[in-house]
This record gives C-alpha cells, sequence and structure tokens, in this order.
C-alpha cells in the first residue's frame, strides 16, 4: 500500500469511526435538492452499509486510479463549478453533512487529489417512518405493487408513451412504458392503492413527480428496496407487519404475470400475461376485470 493509500485507508477508517453507524437520515428540502450541487468533501461520509467501507473488500485502489487519471485536471486550485462530472449520489443526514450512496471510488479520487468540493445529488431515500405514514394515510383494504425499472419503464423495443414536458421528474430519462398510466388509473377506481417499487437511489419526490405528470396518484414508494432490507431485517419485518395489517390482498403486476397473495393466508394466484407490446396494458386491466368480477360472484353467494 504506498503512502497515498495508507493516508486515505486512515481517513476511511476514521470517518467510520466517527459517523459509521449514528448517522440519522433526514429530509433534504425541495429548494435544497434543486440548488445545492457541490458540497464539500469533508462534509460527504462513506456508507457504512456499502462494500467499499467493508475491510474485508474494502476500495479498489485501482478504480480510484483511473478516476483519479481522468479527474487529474481538477485539484485544490480549482474553482467547484469547473467540475463538470457525475455527480455523487447523497443522502441528508443528522449530525453533519451527507451520507454517500452511490460513488464511493469517485469520492475517493476527489479526496486524494485535494478536490475541496464535489459535484453531488441529494435524494429522499424511503425510511421506515415514510412507509408507515403512507399507509396511515391509506384508505383502501388492497395494493397494487409495480417495480419501476422492470415494469413500469419500456424497453428499446417497447412502445412508450407520448412524453409530456413538464417541470418534475427531469431527473428520469426513461421512458414510460405504453398503457401504464390507464392501468393504474383502473387500478385506482377499482379501489386499489399503488405502490411503487425501485433498487435504484431515486428520490421519492422526483418518482411521486414523475408520476404526477401522467395524472398518476402514488400512494407508497419505496427506494432502495435490496439494500434497506440487507441493512435492516428487523425494519423489514416491520413493514411486512404493517402491510399484513393494512391490506387484505396485494397485486404483484410483473411483465409476464399477476401475482395475487393474501394478508393472512399462504395461498396465491397466478395470472399469466401472454400479451406484449401494444396489447399489455389491456391484458393486463382484461386479467383483473375478470378477477374481480369472480370475487363479487363469491361474496353474492356467500350472502344468499
Amino acid at each position: 500500500m504506498t503512502m497515498k493509500e495508507q493516508g486515505f485507508s486512515e481517513y476511511l477508517a476514521g470517518e467510520l469511526g466517527k459517523y459509521g453507524r449514528t448517522m440519522v437520515p433526514v429530509k433534504a428540502g425541495l429548494l435544497e435538492r434543486k440548488f445545492v450541487k457541490k458540497a464539500a468533501i469533508k462534509k460527504i461520509h462513506p456508507n457504512p452499509d456499502d462494500e467499499f467501507s467493508v475491510p474485508e473488500i474494502g476500495p479498489n485502489y485501482s478504480i480510484i486510479s483511473n478516476y483519479m487519471a481522468r479527474y487529474q485536471k481538477y485539484g485544490r486550485m480549482s474553482p467547484p463549478e469547473e467540475i463538470e462530472e457525475e455527480p455523487l449520489i447523497v443522502q441528508k443526514v443528522y449530525p453533519d453533512g451527507y451520507k454517500l450512496l452511490n460513488g464511493h471510488h469517485r469520492w475517493a479520487a476527489y479526496w486524494k487529489l485535494d478536490v475541496s468540493r464535489a459535484p453531488v445529488s441529494i435524494v429522499n431515500l424511503t425510511q421506515e417512518t415514510d412507509i408507515k405514514k403512507m399507509i396511515d394515510a391509506s384508505t383502501h383494504d388492497k395494493r397494487a405493487a409495480l417495480d419501476l425499472d422492470e415494469v413500469v419503464f419500456c424497453r428499446k423495443d417497447e412502445p412508450a408513451e407520448k412524453q409530456r414536458r413538464s417541470i418534475f421528474g427531469k431527473r428520469f430519462h426513461e421512458r414510460i412504458r405504453e398503457g401504464i398510466p390507464s392501468v393504474l388509473h383502473y387500478l385506482t377506481k377499482q379501489g386499489y392503492d399503488i405502490w411503487i417499487y425501485t433498487a435504484k437511489d431515486y428520490s421519492m419526490d422526483d418518482i411521486r413527480a414523475y408520476f404526477r405528470k401522467y395524472m398518476v396518484k402514488v400512494d407508497g414508494i419505496i427506494t432502495g428496496t435490496g439494500r434497506a432490507e440487507k441493512a435492516d431485517p428487523e425494519a423489514k419485518k416491520r413493514v411486512d407487519k404493517l402491510f399484513r395489517e393494512r391490506y387484505t390482498q396485494t397485486l404483484h403486476i410483473d411483465r409476464d404475470m399477476i401475482l395475487r397473495t393474501f394478508a393472512e393466508e399462504k395461498d396465491f394466484e397466478e395470472y399469466p400475461v401472454e400479451e406484449t407490446g401494444f396489447g399489455w396494458a389491456q391484458t393486463v386491466v382484461s386479467i383483473i376485470t375478470e378477477m374481480e368480477k369472480n370475487d363479487k360472484k363469491e361474496a353474492d353467494k356467500r350472502e344468499a
């Protein structure tokens, strides 16, 4: 290990020792998220749950060196506004500064080059308290869950909804799959809460604004799903309990399947979605319509 590597290794250990598990996520306001585009390196702290911070795995100094070669033109004397690189994804934390969510090796390269301020993008990820508030605000007893990255966003070979201009949702370059808004509108009319999931570091505010462009009300948003569950398994159990207590059933809508699960039962129902392209949304609506009709018939039989 070189002297510079050793110096950074000591700095990393010091940061984790000082902040580590004491960082508490707090909401960044709209103005802060919109206007704060640079942050002091000393205010950006490593994420203790990231592999970068795990001693057995640790930083990859080869990757850091590659970034350093690319960023060599930036140094302590360079004005922050001259740095035109992809921003580090960060989350505001108490007691001080921001926690890194994405970009640890780039952050390390800036530190080793004595760059005082780095470009950042501040996001508000879903916290357990957010989920509780969203569930408490619900007035329905059933929900529909869709994955933003795998289901809502369309692939290159799929038809997309016509883009709508708006001041909202500018952080997304992806196109929404054709028919998704109509499916979500239909589900809302049928008394379902709409829950959107993503494993990426999107901000809850951006996701809500993105759907607002299409006049879709999203009732629940969960970001960074896999990472959050891994970081706190007990929190996942508490959240699952909240869902079971609120919703009697959930429709998990995937590209080729609708899976219906029930809160107090281990049984589930599978409905294949064989149509793709332009007919996908209509097929999904038809399946749910038939499902609702069958449920009404069963209810009528029980009352007779």
